[in-house]
């Protein structure tokens, strides 16, 4: 097989695939005949070629995928208006404090934050998929340590941790904060996934402050 008919034969799996492919999963459709280097070239070949346009292949955590470039947008929200519910402020900073912090007990996130964190937000965030439990501290009552999962990096479009932007001002830890609601804006949501106000009440004005994460991890 030439390198056009591999790299027609990718874009079609590509396209068609409902999850991102894996590599090694992409070899099966040669019989294992093209070797891993050779696919990876193909998909930097790939990358390169749909560079004007308004999809992109890009890999994330669990894989390769194509989507839309952030600056359609605006112009695919035009088919869908209607906004799902988003996730509170609290949830988008439980969810940050988890990502950068990890892993992490509920305690720790209590710590960071200043104010008492409900279960059912933790528990909405396992149900997403986006975080899960990873082991227990061990300490007095083994609390639980969270962490992000695959699935997580994926509704972000990233591949590791590593790629997460810095949050060292308030002005980087906002704009994570709606990179995090604009991901949970793409996707589909249930009814279930609405969040109304599952905190306990919040010390006055603290709703406008932003959490700091600077220093070693808990």
């Amino acid at each position: 097989m030439n390198t056009a008919d591999a790299k027609r034969v990718l874009e079609t799996a590509l396209i068609c695939s409902q999850q991102p492919l894996q590599v090694r999963d992409m070899r099966t459709l040669f019989n294992d005949e093209l070797g891993v280097d050779t696919i990876k070239q193909l998909l930097l070949e790939i990358q390169q070629e749909w560079t004007l346009r308004g999809v992109e292949l890009v890999c994330v955590a669990t894989g390769w995928r194509f989507q839309s470039r952030p600056d359609m947008r605006e112009y695919l929200d035009r088919l869908h208006p209607e906004k799902p519910p988003r996730y509170s402020r609290a949830t988008l900073e439980t969810l940050a404090i988890i990502a950068y912090r990890q892993p992490v007990t509920r305690g720790d996130m209590e710590d960071i934050r200043g104010v008492t964190i409900n279960s059912l937000l933790l528990k909405q965030l396992e149900d997403r998929g986006w975080i899960e439990v990873i082991g227990h501290r061990e300490a007095a009552g083994r609390p639980a340590l969270y962490a992000t999962t695959k699935h997580f990096l994926d509704d972000l479009g990233l591949e590791s941790l590593d790629q997460l932007p810095l949050m060292e001002t308030p002005a980087q830890q906002a704009g994570m904060l709606d990179m995090l609601g604009a991901a949970q804006e793409s996707l589909p949501m249930d009814a279930s996934d609405v969040v109304t106000e599952l905190e306990q009440p919040e010390p006055a004005g603290a709703s406008d402050e932003l959490f700091v994460l600077s220093g070693n991890q808990p």
